[in-house]
């Protein structure tokens, strides 16, 4: 794995970790019972997303440095999940 994949694959495992953590603890204005003229009650109060992207940027480190030794150590390879055999043989 090149310096580009592996950005890429921390990009990838940073959005979908942020994805998944934005809508845990939301508080909406609808639950505050402040709802703002021209906003839908289900609207955010309290998002707190500069605490989120943290924690989110710190799991996702987590899981891209399990991944990222997977994939280096060939514990796994592409030709260990390719089921329709469109890669031939075992690599010699």
């Amino acid at each position: 794995m090149g310096i580009t994949s592996g950005i890429v694959l921390y990009a990838v495992i940073w959005f979908m970790t942020f994805f998944v953590a934005i809508p845990i603890r939301l508080k909406t204005q609808g639950e505050d019972g402040e709802v703002v003229p021209g906003t839908h009650a289900g609207a955010p109060a309290v998002h707190q997303l500069k605490k989120k992207a943290i924690i989110t940027t710190v799991v996702a480190f987590g899981l891209w440095a399990v991944i990222a030794t997977i994939i280096l150590s060939g514990v796994i390879s592409i030709r260990d999940i390719d089921m329709f055999n469109r890669m031939g043989g075992p690599a010699g």
